[in-house]
């Protein structure tokens, strides 16, 4: 998984499918992790980037959801965009949509951090 550190304060995780999927979830949530014992100032908002994915299962999910609770106990974001279909129907059949932000691509992504809008950021898009 490419994890491009966009800045010092946000990062980009670009995923893939199965089998790449649990092994790049693993890494990041443990880079993470490694990060915040360092002190939570260093720990980055993260965007996932879902446009090389076409499924998801419950392990996926259950890493995602991992990951959100690493970075909410940071006060950091966690932003996914560039979901399917057939992604956006999984997140909806598990409730996971009303738990997770999602942008509908990485630039929004970047500037919902940036400017700190959105879901998430506690101060919510005026858009309609």
């Amino acid at each position: 998984m490419p994890l491009n550190p966009w800045s010092d304060t946000i990062t980009i995780a670009e995923l893939s499918d199965e089998p790449m999927f649990s092994e790049d979830m693993d890494a990041l949530v443990e880079n993470i992790d490694a990060i915040r014992h360092d002190g939570d100032e260093g720990v980055p908002h993260v965007i996932v980037e879902f446009s090389g994915v076409n499924s998801v299962n419950s392990s996926n999910l259950g890493s995602l959801l991992r990951l959100r609770k690493l970075l909410e106990a940071c006060d950091r974001r966690l932003l996914i965009c560039g979901v399917s279909d057939s992604i956006w129907s999984a997140m909806i059949a598990t409730g996971l949509d009303r738990i997770f932000s999602f942008a509908s691509d990485v630039t929004t992504a970047l500037a919902e951090i940036q400017l700190g809008i959105g879901p998430g950021s506690g101060i919510e898009s005026t858009e309609g």
